[in-house]
This record gives C-alpha cells, sequence and structure tokens, in this order.
C-alpha cells in the first residue's frame, strides 16, 4: 500500500505573470501546477497563500485551492506598487501531510489613470502695475504618478493674459510678466494654467491662479471738461455756492484722494481770493461777495485738482463765471431834461402842423438786455388828445393843428419804463407852450444862472454860421455841377425816368436819362428825406424816382413854402 513519502513538487520554481492596473475582480492572472508521485489522498494536492511581514496576497489576490488558478480580488494600483512577490503552498491530503512552497512575481502594468497635479509655490500677490516686463509672479510644478509616457507632463497658459510660463527644469516653471500691467484697465487676471501628460487617452488638469495688480499712483485727476461756464444771478448772497468742481482719479486709494486749490484769475488789480473760495475737499465754489452786473459783467479762473499720490499729479479746468443782469436800474433821462433843479419848457407856434416836432426824450438804462429796452409813454395828462410821443424813439410831435379851444400851455409828463420784471421808470416833466408866431420860439426855457444864457446864445450864433457856411458851398457845387454838365451835352434835356443815387462819400445823383446832377449833404443831412433839385428841372409833384441805382423808389412832393426843396 502507498504511503506519503512524497512532497509535492511545483512544474517551476518562479511563476511570473503581469496584471493591468485597476484589472477587473475576478481577473484571472496565472494558475500554478504542482504534481505528487504518491497516489490516493496523499497525491491530492490543495494550494494556498503564505503570508509574508505585512503584506498579505489574500487582500489583493485569491488563489483556487484545487487548482492553483491566481485572480484579481482586490484594486491593484501600479502607483502603490509595480510589482507582487506572493509565496504559494502546495499542501498534499496525506497523513501526515507533506507540502512545498512556490514563487510567484506579478508585475502591474501601468494605465493612464491619474491626472497631472499642479502645485503653485512663491505667488506673488498683489503685483504693481509698474512691474517690468520678465518679473517672476509664481513657482509652478507640474506632477503625474503614472509612469512611462503616461507620467509625461507639459504646461501652458490658457487665454490672452500679460504672463507667460517659462520652463525651468523639466517639470518646473515660472510665472512671469510678459507684457505692461494697468490696474486702472484690468484691476485683476484669473491666470488659468493647464496640465497635460502624454498618455492614451491623455489627461489634463487645470488651475486658476488669480494676481492680484497693486496700484501706482500713474493717473492725473481729469475734469469732464476743460472749460466750464457758470451762470450767476447779479446781486446773490454772499457765502453762496456758485458751482460745484469734480475732478476723476482713476487710481484708488491715497492715489486717487483729490484736493483742490484756486489759481489765477479776474485780474491783477483784483485779487481772486477776495471774489471766491474753494472748498479743498468737495469742490464748491463759493461766492466772497454779491456780484453786480452792472461792475463785473464776467470774470475767469483756473482750478487745479491734485492727488495725494508720491509724488503727486495734477491737472487744471478754466472756469468762466457770467453774472446774470436783474432789473435793478432805474431809466436815466439825459440831458437837457435831466439837469437838476431846472424847468423844462419848449414851444410850438399856432400854426404848427399835425406831426410838428416839439422834442425828443432820450434816457439810459445802466442794465443789459430786456432789462435795458426802454419805451416812452404820455402819463400826464390824462386823455391829452394833442400830443403824442413816440414809443420807442421818445419823440414828441403834435397829433393835429391848433384849435382855439386849446390851451396855451400844456403841461406833459412822460415816463420811461424799462422792459424788466419789475419794470422800473423815470419821469420828467415838459411845459409846452404855445406862441403866436415861430419868431416867438426859443427852444428852451431855463431858470439858469446868465452866464450859461450867454454861452447858449454864443453856441445859436455858432450854429446859424456854420448852417450859413453850409448852405453857401451846397449851391456853389450845385452850380458848378449844373456849369459842368451843360458844357459836356450842350444842351438840357428832361426825361421821365430821374434816378437818385447814393455814393460812398455821403452824396447823392440826381439822374435823368443822360443828364446827371450831384448834390453833396452831410452825414446829418443824410438822414432826412430832403432832395434839392436844380432850378433848371423842378421835378412835376409825384414824379416817380429812383434811389440807390433803382434798389428804391419814391415819388417827389414839394414841401410848403419852398421853391426848389422837395
Amino acid at each position: 500500500m502507498d504511503t506519503n513519502d512524497n512532497a509535492p513538487v511545483f512544474s517551476q520554481s518562479l511563476y511570473k505573470a503581469q496584471v493591468s492596473e485597476n484589472a477587473p475582480f475576478q481577473t484571472s492572472i496565472l494558475t500554478v501546477t504542482a504534481t505528487d508521485l504518491d497516489e490516493g489522498i496523499n497525491g491530492e494536492i490543495v494550494y494556498s497563500f503564505i503570508e509574508r511581514g505585512n503584506f498579505n496576497p489574500e487582500a489583493l489576490f485569491s488563489i483556487n485551492p484545487d487548482t492553483g488558478e491566481i485572480c484579481v480580488r482586490g484594486k491593484v494600483n501600479y502607483e502603490e506598487n509595480i510589482a507582487y512577490d506572493i509565496r504559494v503552498q502546495a499542501r498534499d491530503k496525506g497523513t501526515p501531510s507533506r507540502s512545498v512552497h512556490g514563487k510567484v512575481l506579478v508585475e502591474v502594468t501601468d494605465v493612464n489613470d491619474n491626472l497631472p497635479k499642479i502645485i503653485i509655490s512663491s505667488l506673488m500677490s498683489p503685483v504693481r502695475e509698474n512691474v517690468e516686463v520678465g518679473t517672476v509672479v509664481a513657482l509652478v510644478t507640474v506632477t503625474d504618478k503614472d509612469g512611462g509616457k503616461n507620467g509625461l507632463t507639459s504646461a501652458n497658459i490658457v487665454g490672452l493674459v500679460p504672463f507667460k510660463l517659462k520652463l525651468n527644469y523639466k517639470n518646473y516653471y515660472s510665472l512671469t510678466v510678459d507684457g505692461p500691467l494697468d490696474r486702472e484697465s484690468v484691476s485683476q487676471y484669473n491666470v488659468t494654467i493647464t496640465a497635460a501628460d502624454e498618455g492614451t487617452p491623455p489627461l489634463s488638469s487645470t488651475t486658476v491662479i488669480p494676481v492680484h495688480i497693486s496700484d501706482v499712483n500713474d493717473n492725473s485727476p481729469f475734469f469732464s471738461e476743460p472749460v466750464i461756464n457758470v451762470h450767476v444771478n447779479e446781486n446773490s448772497p454772499a457765502g453762496a455756492t456758485i458751482v460745484t468742481i469734480t475732478a476723476v482719479d482713476p487710481d484708488t486709494g491715497e492715489n486717487a484722494k483729490v484736493t483742490y486749490s484756486l489759481l489765477d484769475g479776474i485780474s491783477k488789480m483784483i485779487p481772486l481770493t477776495t471774489v471766491i473760495n474753494v472748498n479743498s475737499e468737495t469742490g464748491d465754489i463759493i461766492s466772497l461777495q454779491s456780484f453786480n452786473h452792472e461792475e463785473l459783467k464776467t470774470f475767469q479762473f483756473k482750478v487745479q485738482a491734485t492727488d495725494s499720490g508720491v509724488p503727486p499729479l495734477s491737472s487744471n479746468v478754466t472756469v468762466n463765471v457770467l453774472v446774470l443782469d436783474e432789473n435793478d436800474n432805474s431809466p436815466t433821462i439825459l440831458a437837457p431834461y435831466s439837469e437838476h433843479g431846472s424847468v423844462n419848457s419848449e414851444s410850438i407856434p399856432y400854426s404848427a402842423e399835425a406831426g410838428y416836432f416839439v422834442a425828443k426824450i432820450r434816457a439810459v438804462d445802466a442794465d443789459s438786455g430786456y432789462n435795458a429796452l426802454l419805451s416812452y409813454h404820455l402819463s400826464e395828462p390824462k386823455g391829452n388828445n394833442l400830443f403824442r410821443i413816440g414809443t420807442s424813439t421818445g419823440e414828441i410831435r403834435t397829433k393835429r393843428r391848433m384849435s382855439d379851444n386849446d390851451l396855451k400851455a400844456h403841461p406833459l409828463v412822460v415816463m420811461v419804463s424799462d422792459n424788466g420784471e419789475p419794470s422800473l421808470s423815470a419821469t420828467v416833466s415838459i411845459d409846452v407852450v404855445v406862441v403866436e408866431s415861430t419868431a416867438d420860439i426859443q427852444t428852451q426855457f431855463r431858470h439858469v444862472p446868465i452866464k450859461e444864457d450867454s454861452f447858449s446864445d454864443l453856441n445859436l450864433y455858432l450854429l446859424i454860421g456854420i448852417v450859413s457856411v453850409s448852405v453857401i458851398f451846397l449851391l456853389s457845387l450845385i452850380s458848378l455841377i449844373a456849369v459842368k454838365c451843360h458844357r459836356t451835352d450842350g444842351s438840357f434835356s428832361r426825361y421821365s425816368a430821374p434816378m437818385i443815387t447814393t455814393h460812398p462819400d455821403g452824396s447823392w445823383s440826381y439822374s435823368k436819362s443822360t443828364q446827371q446832377y450831384d448834390v453833396c449833404f452831410s452825414s446829418d443831412t443824410l438822414k432826412s428825406d430832403v432832395v434839392v433839385f436844380p432850378p433848371q428841372f423842378p421835378p412835376v409833384d409825384g414824379e416817380l424816382i429812383s434811389i440807390n441805382g433803382g434798389d428804391t423808389y419814391g415819388r417827389t412832393q414839394t414841401l410848403p413854402n419852398t421853391e426848389k426843396v422837395y
């Protein structure tokens, strides 16, 4: 009978096998085989693992006790162990049993199952906006636990940012500045770095590095417009805020803190500090006095805005202040009717026709615009139907001829009003005396000293002398022109198309067909509608004449009590 006198024997002294990393459960690795020369139960073999040290093969692998097949039981990780040294025991079932130990080496093949890892160190944040190109912002390290090509990596920056990765050694990089930085445009950059391996398929990972940009005082305060126009009401109270000046500095912190100050303005004769002041923090322009439009209509000054950076930066703005007029001045009657203590008197003949010129009231208003637009009215006597006054001219004229029922003296009160709100006015009194003939007319009667009357008589004599000389000169000139025309043409012809032409030197030309007569007037004469024609060719009343070369037309009319004036 057989006795158990033979131990099992493995077919190989060393078994080698490979298993893929992360192989599924129950994946067969290999089968170990042992033989026993004994028979029966003495030759039946049971296979098992032998635990060695801290490693228990049964945690990752299983072995069929009858067949010796070794399978995957747990998760095989290449990154933890690239190979496993397993001891296997083959034992027979005899009594006493005999056994033998075998060696199995299981190699783990790598699978690209690990993402590259990005490690950031030495991050410099914030970064000053004026740093030079090439400044190192951070150190970047990329690692991959896989082996072979699965562990080879590369890193890149995603997007357009003023930074770049510079390879130092193997998987070590430097993140550097690659362009100008401007905090006012971008105050923070999120730099995205992507690392990828060379496995199949490749795996990649991404990380974002926030890079803050710190401010540098590289921007001056600026105003929305270089010139500011301000309108201020006349007589506004002192201490009122005229305007608020605001400057914006795109920097931040102390670099953006703006203070305001006044520069030159108004004139060298008027110190600016006596007229206005500026709040250095708010930019409020405050008036130090009440403005008078009649004294100061407009003035100009400059305001400087300065930030608190190092070094400080500044900019200027020009402020134009226009003082708006208010109706605070009454009209003023001009001489001769404004003389203090005088009695204003005018005389008109009893034979005066309608429209006879009596007097002209002149007045001025120190205000401007509509506040200085004056109108003239007769306020007394009420219901007067003998005199009228031009609303805009101030000329007092008769409305009709005198009648026997009219008074010999007419006290008139003229009121001059401006167009302001509320309207202001001034009045002047004139006594109009009706005399029998023009010889009794005196232009003005005033209770003034004798010395002044003598002076007025002298002026009257001078005026009469000047008028006499002018008339003589005018008649001589007309005669000379008539003689020259007679010599040129030999005869005088009359046509039905007379023409009066105005010359730039202040002369008038009267022509009928080929005949032309020049009449010269002074600048005052040109303001009237009186034209003198040569006595040889008096125009017919109602005859159509052209003035200024045909641009204006009119008809002749003989003036009363005259022979040659039309």
